[in-house]
């Protein structure tokens, strides 16, 4: 009983500082100072810009000057050599001022008497505001000292460094810029609700530089790929999202209805198909960044639309991908850590040496003991498969056994980059096969810390050998496999067009970003992941309740 009065206290007061809030705002309206009236503010600098000039108006008007030397003074006495040092540095530093116009958050405030701080963030970082009557006048500061945290305000002043050494702008002039009517988390503890950080996003990124920091890394790689297969003579394209028959990956679809054409339609589960039309139009270096979207099950590692970069490369074939893949990890490392070492979960992972190389046979002799060379046929490994207590379905055949093994067995192993190679072709109904092996087929995944980081063929390009694929895949699905590619007879018509050889890939972009970003789950490095649908009443608000 006493815990449920203090939880209907807490609401109730809770409830009453947001009401408060809200008569603030209605004040300000009277009196004609209404901020949601303003629509623009001209921000100069950021926060970490004004820092850095100026340090840089530091090192060149005071030069090497080092601290007043106290050895031997009263404190009293060291206290008087101090601010007198102090104040001729900030002479000489305010003769010629740096002038900036910021905006951000206050996260932070102390009024005093006739002067008082706060500390405003920006897209950059924070920095120190201090407010003086005198400055910016008495009835601004009326209004500063009535404001709230989370409060968006504009601010006009000057730089200069504190006493005790921070960097700060003296404020002349401060503008309310939208008023804030909820209540932000306290500030040293951040927005500690998991699930309402991943709700409320936007709460997450004003409480927690390093969620911030996150997405600007995000953005970076993103554009760092870009760049990076721009340079090498790749095209960026857009494919279509809607599509009759999904295909290009194992996965079940989403589905929908097109009204207008009174159509069911699915939501693409991979790039692929349509990527290869174009590399049979003539463009031969093309790829695509977007989203796709897998009717499977959440994880730490698996949300059902993710960001996915496909490319395609004519008259090249896995080979050339594993090189090229080696490449972009390399760089992108180097380029957004500054180093081609990352480390997550504590482990390091070199990126800088070459990738080792593996084939998936190679990989269940190493690490299961069993060399499925000397597997006779789909019996025997059936008989392998339940002796090691690997579930199975009753269409599988040798090449999945094997495939089953490498996950069970191998797959946790692969923590340093390592490309697997020369899968069963009855794991890849879109690759080619290899001559001196049919049973196999050209294609990579390239693991990192257990993970499946990308996957990679030499493309089939045979009209005849990519039907018979398919039909197999047809069968597959009427014998219960939910996940089945089926026949996409535009597609073969493109490959009777005539398709050059051509090797493709296949990056999740999000479990790169949790790589380079030591994020422990998927939902870290999305914006807005996919949760449970709640109703609003029941979702809490910012603070917490």
């Amino acid at each position: 009983m006493a815990q449920q009065n203090n939880k209907q206290n807490g609401q109730q007061d809770i409830n009453q500082l947001l009401k408060v809030r809200r008569e603030k705002l209605a004040n300000l309206q009277e009196a004609g100072k209404d901020p949601f009236v303003i629509t623009k503010y001209d921000q100069t600098h950021h926060s970490d810009e004004v820092k850095a000039l100026y340090e840089e108006l530091e090192k060149k008007v005071l030069g090497d000057r080092k601290a007043p030397n106290t050895e031997g003074l009263e404190e009293a006495e060291a206290r008087k050599v101090i601010k007198e040092d102090y104040n001729e540095k900030r002479e000489i530093m305010d003769a010629q001022p740096i002038r900036v116009s910021i905006a951000g958050r206050m996260l932070f405030k102390r009024v005093m008497g006739k002067a008082s701080f706060c500390n405003l963030r920006d897209l950059k970082g924070d920095i120190q505001i201090y407010v003086a009557r005198d400055a910016i006048g008495e009835e601004s500061y009326a209004d500063f000292k009535k404001s709230d945290i989370g409060d968006i305000f504009g601010v006009k002043g000057y730089a200069f460094r504190t006493m005790t050494g921070e960097i700060s702008i003296h404020a002349e002039e401060m503008i309310l810029l939208s008023k804030s009517l909820q209540i932000l988390p306290e500030k040293y503890h951040g927005l500690t609700n998991v699930d309402l950080r991943y709700r409320q996003r936007y709460v997450d990124l004003i409480m927690s530089p390093e969620s911030r920091e996150t997405f600007v890394k995000r953005s970076k790689i993103l554009s760092t790929i870009r760049r990076f297969l721009d340079a090498k003579g790749f095209m960026e394209v857009e494919t279509p999202m809607l599509v009759a028959n999904p295909g290009g990956a194992e996965a079940r679809p989403f589905e929908t209805h097109f009204n207008a054409l009174n159509e069911d339609l699915k939501l693409r589960i991979s790039l692929e198909l349509y990527l290869k039309r174009l590399i049979v139009g003539g463009m031969e270096r093309v790829y695509e960044i977007g989203r796709v979207f897998r009717n499977e099950g959440l994880d730490t590692r698996h949300n059902p639309e993710f960001t996915l970069m496909e490319l395609y490369q004519a008259y090249t074939d896995y080979n050339g991908m594993m090189d090229l893949t080696e490449e972009m990890y390399r760089h992108i490392a180097q380029e957004v850590n500054g180093s081609t070492t990352i480390t997550y979960n504590g482990i390091e992972m070199d990126l800088g040496k070459p990738f080792e190389r593996i084939t998936m046979t190679d990989a269940v002799k190493k690490y299961a003991g069993i060399d499925f060379n000397e597997v006779k046929d789909t019996e025997e490994a059936k008989a392998l498969a339940r002796e090691k207590g690997i579930e199975f379905e009753e269409w599988h055949t040798k090449g999945h056994i094997l495939s089953l093994f490498f996950e069970e067995f191998v797959e946790e192993h692969l923590i340093q980059p390592t490309f697997v190679t020369d899968h069963p072709i009855e794991i890849s109904p879109l690759t080619k096969k290899k001559p001196e092996n049919p049973q196999l087929v050209e294609r990579f995944e390239m693991f990192m810390n257990g993970w499946e980081m990308c996957n990679a063929y030499s493309e089939l390009n045979d009209p005849i050998d990519q039907r018979e694929r398919f039909a197999q895949q047809d069968a597959n699905a009427d014998a219960g496999d939910e996940e089945a590619q089926h026949t996409d007879e535009d597609f073969l018509n493109a490959l009777e067009v005539g398709m050059p050889p051509t090797g493709g890939i296949g990056y999740g972009i999000d479990r790169l970003c949790m790589l380079m970003t030591d994020s422990p789950a998927i939902r870290d490095v999305l914006l807005f992941p996919t949760l449970k649908n709640q109703n609003n009443s029941s979702v809490p608000k910012s603070s917490e309740k």
